[in-house]
């Protein structure tokens, strides 16, 4: 999936707060990944999933021999379009680094927006000059191999506690990791860019010294002046 450009300049002034919000007023309360934040400050970014999965070491499969199979990380790299986000399936191991410096280089190489997974990463000053943004639960120095079986990539997974299926869009900014759903992306886009309009103007009115009651959330009389005002460029 290519994400659409005027999309993706939406969503870079949508922030994950505004995005849940939309999406529980919709049903869906379990969107939020729980465990990645920024490794460092990289800003708001957006992309589709391209996902990744591990599942529990099992000594025969999880061996370094296993990085040079057919199905490894290395080969799924080399699957990833430009501009996509990598959400990996870590099961929220702490103790094994999924990615290193040399493979978040070429993921940065390869046009990846970002990383994003409930595990931890390894070689942190490298991954941190190899200029790919990350969302991550930490770092620890051992291999993927310690504790996790890689199996495969492009598949529905868990990230998080939270369900992530390719070509669903990612938003990553300051507080996290959210996931939009593929179906709704146009609708939360449009409904998000609303919301952030109407919560300047609310901020607006609070810096004024206006009462919260009857303004956040707005009443009708204040919805009508926030429509009047906003109509005229007010």
């Amino acid at each position: 999936m290519t994400l659409d450009p005027a999309l993706r300049e939406a969503y870079e002034s949508i922030t994950t707060a505004t995005i849940t919000t939309i999406l529980l007023k919709k049903g869906l309360r379990n969107v939020g990944l729980r465990g990645p934040k920024p490794l460092r400050s990289w800003g708001r970014l957006v992309g589709p999933a391209f996902t990744l999965r591990f599942v529990p070491a099992r000594e025969d499969l999880a061996t370094p021999a296993s990085w040079s199979s057919p199905t490894s990380t290395r080969a799924a790299i080399e699957e990833m379009p430009e501009g996509v986000i990598t959400v990996v399936d870590a099961l929220g191991v702490q103790d094994a680094g999924i990615f290193g410096d040399i493979l978040c280089a070429r993921m940065r190489k390869r046009g990846v927006t970002a990383l994003v997974t409930d595990g931890v990463l390894r070689d942190r000053e490298g991954v941190e000059d190899s200029g790919l943004p990350v969302w991550c639960s930490g770092i620890a120095a051992p291999p993927s191999v310690a504790g996790l079986t890689f199996v495969g990539w492009q598949q529905p997974i868990a990230c998080g506690g939270v369900a992530v299926f390719p070509d669903d869009l990612i938003v990553a900014d300051k507080d996290g990791a959210v996931v939009v759903p593929k179906d709704l992306i146009e609708e939360v886009a449009a409904l998000g860019i609303e919301q952030e309009r109407q919560e300047a103007w609310i901020m607006k009115e609070v810096q004024n010294g206006a009462k919260l009651p009857g303004l956040y959330p707005m009443n009708e009389e204040t919805r009508a002046r926030y429509e009047a005002e906003t109509k005229k460029g007010g």
